[in-house]
């Protein structure tokens, strides 16, 4: 795996979304920064196993594509559909951005915490279904640049 994208996401990612004004629009999308960075914590959740999927939402047939698109390079495309996801964004819950950062360093620790002590887990990706470690870096690093990008970063 590399240590690069491991450690972009322990010791990088979180100080790159604080570097963006918050009141930066997106080039594309409707989520604010802070909505954005909730979502990604989100999604570091899910990595994580703490919020669990039992459904696999990719039919079968194109879950193989789906895999080989993730252990791709190419980036997701602006504007990517999630179903998952509300048309209309969703309302912050977190009552300023600095705790909207400060919850996504938790998740990020805790999801490298829980690996570090069971290595040989996979979790449920609703649209990629059971990844290991490598997997998720993998996901939620092409997953962090759409979003930073979505910023201008």
């Amino acid at each position: 795996m590399n240590a690069e994208k491991r450690s972009f996401l322990k010791e990088q990612l979180v100080p790159a979304i604080a570097a963006i004004p918050s009141d930066r629009p997106p080039i594309w999308g409707k989520m604010s920064l802070q909505q954005m960075t909730e979502h990604f914590a989100e999604s570091v959740r899910i990595a994580s196993g703490k919020r669990q999927f039992q459904e696999i939402l990719t039919p079968e047939e194109h879950l193989t594509k789906m895999r080989n698109f993730l252990a791709s390079d190419k980036p997701f495309r602006e504007n990517t559909e999630n179903p998952l996801v509300p048309k209309i964004p969703a309302p912050v819950k977190n009552p300023s951005m600095t705790k909207a950062l400060q919850e996504l360093d938790e998740e990020v620790s805790y999801f490298f915490e829980y690996f570090g002590k069971h290595p040989n887990n996979t979790t449920r990706n609703p649209f990629y279904g059971d990844l290991n470690f490598d997997q998720n870096v993998q996901l939620l690093y092409k997953h962090a640049l759409h979003h930073l990008k979505q910023f201008g970063s």
